[in-house]
């Protein structure tokens, strides 16, 4: 398991989901886009205070971050 994936996945779909550009979820978070967007990519961990201003942005629980991502359904 990789935390850093799962946080990845869970940002861009906690942004997506709020319907909210990285610039403006970015400026929100007091982060720049170009640190938003390698976040997404799962090139960078993210530090506790990050998590927090991200989450408060959002609007979401800390916890949010972490949790498994839904698993996608396999069609044959």
């Amino acid at each position: 398991m990789d935390l850093r994936d799962d946080f990845a996945t869970n940002l861009r779909r906690l942004r997506q989901k709020k319907d909210i550009s990285q610039d403006d979820l970015a400026y929100e978070a007091g982060v720049s886009r170009s640190y938003l967007s390698q976040l997404e990519k799962g090139v960078y961990y993210a530090s506790l205070k990050i998590i927090g201003r991200l989450a408060e942005a959002l609007d979401v629980a800390p916890a949010e971050f972490l949790a498994l991502p839904p698993k996608r359904s396999s069609r044959r």
